[in-house]
């Protein structure tokens, strides 16, 4: 259930997001396209316009790749790996050859 509802949260955020910035560049490229002066002034906007978008694309892959691939199944895992690590090296703060080892 919860997981549902943070699912409709990001799908309503992503839509208003998608829909600010759609609306913005359908209005950049009538404008461009109205006025001949106008394309030539609004030119300068395309290189880094198509770089945020293939920027955004490329992130956007990567998380379905992570998602398709189960990365998010586990997010608490990592953390206990690491919190039992550090206490096994601190259970051998003890020993002579690890303090010898973690000083040099």
């Amino acid at each position: 259930m919860k997981s549902k509802v943070i699912l409709c949260l990001a799908v309503i955020v992503l839509g208003f997001c998608a829909f600010g910035f759609g609306s913005k560049f359908i209005e950049f490229v009538r404008l461009v396209r109205s006025d001949e002066q106008a394309a030539q002034e609004g030119i300068f906007a395309v290189a880094p316009l198509m770089n945020y978008l293939l920027a955004s694309a490329g992130f956007l892959c990567l998380l379905g790749w992570a998602a398709m691939h189960g990365m998010f199944n586990n997010i608490e895992g990592p953390k206990q790996t690491m919190l039992e690590t550090e206490a096994k090296l601190d259970g051998n703060a003890n020993d002579l050859e690890f303090c010898n080892s973690v000083m040099k």
